[in-house]
């Protein structure tokens, strides 16, 4: 037997695979017809929090979160030129004067 929560998340990636609006009742729905109690609370929570937003794009895009900034970087370095590239090195030799004083200190985490 699946649990509620898993169950009404199929039910909304069946309805989105569909191209069938998400609606509490449509969740709901699917759920029962499955033997799957669910409180009508979560299915209108996740009809309200998946509202507007396309799944097919949300599923196909999961791991692109991180790679925007990255590629935002270059352009600015080539757009600024030689400047702005010397500055992350100036900020790179201040981290690593951090990191050595650390070291410093005379004691270290296993001691």
């Amino acid at each position: 037997m699946a649990s509620p929560d898993l169950a009404a998340t199929y039910a909304a990636l069946i309805l989105a695979d569909d191209g069938i609006e998400i609606t509490a009742d449509k969740i709901i729905a699917l759920t029962s017809a499955a033997s799957v109690e669910l409180e009508p609370i979560w299915a209108s929570l996740l009809a309200k929090a998946l509202e507007g937003k396309n799944v097919k794009d949300l599923l196909s895009n999961v791991g692109a979160g991180g790679g925007a900034p990255a590629v935002g970087a270059p352009a600015a370095a080539a757009a600024g030129g030689a400047a702005a590239a010397e500055a992350p090195k100036e900020e790179e030799k201040k981290e690593e004067a951090k990191e050595e004083s650390d070291d410093d200190m005379g004691f270290g985490l296993f001691d």
